[in-house]
């Protein structure tokens, strides 16, 4: 991802521990750099992804199995572009933006196109996508107080999903596409009890934030 903030990696212009550019590609870091790419290559992906889905009616297990290819790089490049952001401190305005659009654009695609088809219950569809705006609304709420970090629940609800997905627009039958409602039902589990806990975080941080200020001096009682 290419959000990270410059301060959680030693700082703007300087490259993290383990870090093997030079300063100066480091620090002349643009738009154009391989995080960025790699981001927005997964936007590109996501229309391409629902294409290859869709082709001849959605149930031909070849399309399906291309689609997802293009699904599994989308999932790989997110993990990818992360990790050179964090590396080498490629952190741009456009990344932040960019790639937590990217990220939610391709799942989402994944989750509508599998209940436009009939494979996944529209409900599934609407939990996830419903906790996943209300808590990208529930970060600009809270931002002017602090950043809530990712936990791990977090990740692993994002695994979970990626994974299910993943299951989902392939064939699967028999006992795989029994295990792949379980590994869905993970995922949903996942995706409600993290949201909870991130709606409690960021209450409890705007309570903190409006005590902070009722204490400043000149602050109104």
């Amino acid at each position: 991802m290419t959000g990270v903030p410059a301060s959680a990696e030693g700082g703007q212009g300087r490259p993290a521990p383990g870090g093997k550019l030079g300063a100066a590609a480091v620090n002349q870091a643009s738009v154009w750099n391989i995080a960025n790419i790699l981001t927005m290559m997964r936007l590109v992906l996501v229309p391409a992804f629902v294409a290859l889905l869709l082709q001849d009616g959605g149930y031909d297990p070849a399309w399906r199995a291309w689609a997802w290819a293009a699904f599994a790089v989308a999932m790989i490049t997110d993990i990818f572009d992360g990790h050179l952001a964090r590396t080498y401190n490629l952190v741009t305005d456009f990344g932040k933006i960019a790639d937590p659009i990217a990220d939610k654009a391709i799942m989402a695609a994944g989750l509508i196109s599998l209940s436009a088809l009939g494979d996944l219950p529209w409900w599934v569809t609407g939990v996830i996508l419903f906790r996943e705006l209300g808590i990208t609304l529930m970060r600009f709420w809270v931002i002017r107080l602090g950043v809530i970090p990712a936990s791990r629940g977090g990740k692993m609800k994002t695994l979970a999903q990626g994974v299910a997905v993943g299951m989902y627009v392939l064939a699967l039958t028999g006992p795989l596409a029994t295990l792949r409602f379980w590994v869905m039902a993970v995922a949903v589990v996942l995706t409600v009890v993290t949201g909870l806990d991130y709606v409690r975080q960021a209450i409890v941080l705007r309570r903190a934030g409006r005590a902070a200020e009722r204490e400043r001096p000149g602050s109104a009682l």
